[in-house]
């Protein structure tokens, strides 16, 4: 049975494209504030189709000597999103974010690589989109652009503040501001994992602590880590490209986009009307 982990909020077209894909379990990663509202409204949705397994990320939920401020009421990022996980997994896994739509055929492709991973080893593999295919006409975005060898991911920078301009694409990546070639291949955070990953997160995470720990804005991306395991040869990615176009709910203006594209996929026969 492959699993699939985290998702961190509702998504309307998760059910239907991990079960037609051959998932056997969906594992929601969800802030502590929104049990009662989940467990009500989105947890009957889904029981009757699929196994379902929750997880609570909390901000308290760190290792052994550290403590986080009172303040602090943002999770630690994507990356302790997975770590909150770890109990619930045994099996090769996949990592989405559960507000961003990524297109059924991408479910399908890295269901075949899962079944391909040796559970035991530090094999990883990502899905990666053409950057103009994940742009939002209502703000910027944040990607994670990927540099890639024979196939290969060699290294995996975070921008932010990516937004279209008179024609050109432009990020940032800490104080630079640059051009970005609109056929760049970026991560949407769609992962392929073997359990062994929780190794490399959980020593990051600890790096990561040892800086920030005190700071109630910083967080844990999950680039960091797969970036330094990959300048330290400690596993290789395997990148593998889609042509699916992402939709999402970044901005407040996205969500007539994003309702105006579902029901395109409905009338187009793509996913029935109620899910």
């Amino acid at each position: 049975m492959r699993r699939l982990v985290p998702v961190v909020k509702h998504s309307w077209s998760i059910q239907s494209d991990a079960i037609q894909a051959g998932f056997g379990k969906i594992i929601f990663v969800i802030n502590q504030a929104h049990i009662s509202i989940f467990e009500k409204q989105i947890l009957p949705k889904y029981q009757t189709r699929i196994d379902i397994d929750t997880v609570v990320q909390k901000t308290e939920n760190l290792p052994p000597g550290f403590i986080g401020t009172s303040s602090r009421e943002k999770p630690w990022g994507t990356g302790h999103a997975i770590l909150s996980a770890k109990d619930a997994i045994g099996v090769p896994f996949a990592v989405i974010n559960a507000d961003d739509f990524y297109g059924a055929s991408a479910f399908h492709q890295i269901k075949a690589l899962l079944d391909c991973v040796d559970p035991q080893s530090l094999d990883i593999c990502l899905i990666g989109y053409k950057l103009s295919n994940t742009l939002s006409e209502h703000g910027s975005v944040s990607r994670g652009l990927c540099k890639v060898q024979d196939g290969y991911l060699t290294a995996i920078n975070e921008l932010t503040n990516i937004q279209k301009i008179d024609g050109e694409i432009f990020g940032e990546s800490g104080a630079s501001r640059q051009i970005v070639d609109p056929e760049s291949v970026v991560s949407m955070n769609f992962w392929g994992f073997s359990p062994k990953i929780f190794k490399i997160l959980e020593d990051r995470f600890i790096y990561f602590l040892q800086k920030h720990s005190k700071n109630d804005k910083a967080e844990y991306y999950i680039a960091e880590p797969i970036d330094y395991a990959i300048k330290q040869k400690i596993s290789k990615v395997k990148l593998y490209t889609t042509a699916e176009k992402w939709f999402g709910m970044t901005h407040p203006a996205d969500k007539q986009f994003v309702k105006d594209k579902i029901q395109f996929h409905v009338q187009q026969g793509h996913y029935p009307e109620r899910l």
